[in-house]
């Protein structure tokens, strides 16, 4: 698992960097994949693997562990720290949006991308749409970021879990937001709605999301 520690990589530079046959490497990926370490996208005829943005902060800071090099078995006083899994948990964020298909859908993704171990991002939207917006699909992949498991959801199916912060990037979202059970905290921060219209626009959208959304998140839960 150290080899995905660099981004995404092609299963054909991962069953050549270890050495091992093709059919026996993705043996190995599918069964990451099915326990949620890995995701994976098709380019063409090959799988792309990256981490699981959304593996529990725990698994990361094993894998950093193994990275960095574990103390030598027999050196004196030598002994393996696995990471508390309770310390330092992820921050939990909602994005809210009015049909989740689009900005939201953005949001959510590059959360998990850009501050990924740290937060684990979801969205919703006031009145869900029935798929994600096809130029918010491709803005994403464009740049490298996941789009897997992306689909509308109900705010609904949010109200009794634990979110440290809730986010709404439209004003209509911000008018409708509900009562949340417990005492959240929340922040408004709207971004244009690059609906029917061109893929340069949901372009847009997406940098002006990674630019102001991400900062925002760090600075809101002092990161």
């Amino acid at each position: 698992m150290l080899l995905f520690s660099g981004g995404e990589h092609c299963v054909c530079h991962l069953y050549g960097a270890l050495n091992i046959s093709q059919p026996k490497a993705s043996r190995h990926l599918a069964v990451m994949r099915e326990a949620g370490l890995v995701t994976a996208r098709r380019e063409g005829k090959w799988m792309h693997y990256r981490l699981n943005p959304r593996m529990p902060l725990w698994c990361y800071r094993i894998l950093e562990a193994m990275r960095d090099g574990y103390p030598e078995a027999g050196a004196p006083g030598a002994a393996c720290q696995i990471p508390d899994p309770l310390e330092s948990p992820m921050k939990t964020v909602l994005i809210l949006c009015t049909g989740n298909s689009c900005r939201s859908q953005m949001g959510e993704a590059l959360l998990n991308h850009d501050l990924a171990g740290r937060v684990r991002a979801f969205s919703a939207g006031i009145r869900p749409q029935p798929q994600v917006a096809d130029g918010a699909i491709e803005a994403l992949a464009q740049a490298g970021i996941s789009t897997e498991g992306l689909t509308p959801k109900d705010v609904d199916l949010f109200l009794d879990r634990e979110i440290d912060l809730v986010v709404t990037v439209c004003d209509n979202a911000k008018e409708s937001c509900p009562v949340f059970p417990r005492p959240v905290r929340s922040i408004h921060l709207p971004f244009h709605d690059p609906h029917g219209e061109p893929l340069e626009s949901f372009l847009r959208v997406r940098d002006d999301i990674r630019a102001r959304l991400i900062p925002a998140v760090v600075e809101a839960l002092d990161l």
